[in-house]
């Protein structure tokens, strides 16, 4: 029986980089996005390469509480609780606290942080009933060290870290791994029409590698935190 990896905003970026590399292992995926022509690319992409693996491509907004519990039940419905969690979603609105627009901060807690809540605890049941599984949460280093213009996207990462190592506590009694993953500056579409040359970013690749190999340690040892940083250091 294969193993099943849910990826949220697998479609584009570090997300799409890790369902590739877990597919490529031979997991079955599932994942969401809200762009239903994404999802589609993906799908035709899956089938084309990995014919004899299930995936679960679900258009959802996951800062919508009601999507996230949509996803989730069927997710349960077609492939059942994941082997691997990695909450992935996100959004990036630069801006100081004290003068960003209105919203910013509503839109990245409940994009950024509550999406992973909410998806999280509708796993974790069935996790400790068969005392295994491994989340990620996808971090930032804007989760680490503030920086100007970071505003509420720093604080939903602040937030977002918190609530992973909270996590971590809660279930290392049952056998579930919990790992923050904090990556640096990463060429994704985030960095489109930006003045930096691409050679200056890390690969979203470099991330997938990261979660595929903390992923595969021993049931007796966990990665806590993972902070990957361009060589020549953070924009």
């Amino acid at each position: 029986m294969s193993m099943h990896i849910l990826v949220t905003g697998g479609t584009k970026g570090i997300g799409r980089a890790i369902v590739e590399r877990f597919a490529k292992e031979g997991f079955d995926v599932s994942t969401c996005a809200r762009s239903e022509e994404d999802l589609k690319d993906l799908e035709t992409f899956f089938s084309s390469n990995y014919p004899n693996q299930q995936l679960l491509a679900f258009r959802a907004d996951l800062s919508k509480r009601e999507d996230v519990l949509k996803f989730s039940n069927e997710v349960k419905e077609r492939l059942g609780t994941p082997d691997v969690l990695v909450n992935n979603t996100g959004v990036f609105l630069p801006g100081a606290i004290h003068t960003e627009e209105e919203g910013n901060l509503e839109k990245m807690i409940e994009t950024n942080l509550y999406s992973a809540y909410y998806l999280t605890r509708s796993f974790v049941p069935e996790m400790i009933a068969r005392a295994y599984g491994h989340i990620f949460s996808m971090g930032s280093i804007a989760g680490l060290t503030a920086y100007p213009n970071g505003g509420s996207y720093a604080i939903s990462k602040w937030a977002m870290l918190g609530f992973t190592k909270c996590l971590r506590q809660e279930l290392s009694p049952f056998h579930i791994k919990v790992t923050s993953i904090l990556p640096g500056a990463t060429y994704t579409a985030s960095w489109e029409g930006v003045d930096v040359a691409e050679e200056r970013l890390m690969k979203a690749s470099d991330v997938a590698e990261s979660v595929w190999g903390a992923f595969r340690l021993s049931p007796g040892a966990v990665v806590e935190e993972i902070v990957i940083r361009p060589q020549l250091g953070d924009l």
